[in-house]
């Protein structure tokens, strides 16, 4: 029988990932509460995405108790998160991920043209 660490576990879960997890990880490399991750993704993503605050505390939810952020600060009315060692071990993985699926788009790019 195999037992996968708990690492495992979460990249099986996480990897591949949702624009949605990936940019709020990306948003959680310095401390922030939900709605200034809904302005920092738009600002990232030039508009073009925009998270509803129910996506975002929802997968912020999961994210804590899967152990990939952990609160900063438990301000009034305002929860403060950041991402923690496991969140950056699964970003780190996802953006090798990302850079492979790059390297081969860019290989494959001119078949497409």
């Amino acid at each position: 029988m195999i037992v996968l660490s708990t690492m495992d576990k979460v990249l099986k879960k996480y990897v591949p990932m949702t624009e949605t997890a990936f940019y709020i990880l990306l948003s959680l490399t310095i401390p922030r509460h939900g709605y200034g991750i809904i302005k920092h993704v738009d600002e990232l993503s030039e508009g073009r995405l925009r998270l509803g605050s129910g996506t975002v505390y929802g997968t912020l939810t999961k994210m804590n108790k899967d152990g990939l952020i952990v609160v900063f600060a438990d301000e009034e009315r305002k929860t403060v998160y950041e991402v923690s060692d496991l969140g950056k071990a699964v970003m780190r993985a996802e953006i090798s991920r990302l850079k492979e699926l790059h390297r081969n788009a860019i290989t494959s790019e001119e078949e497409f043209v």
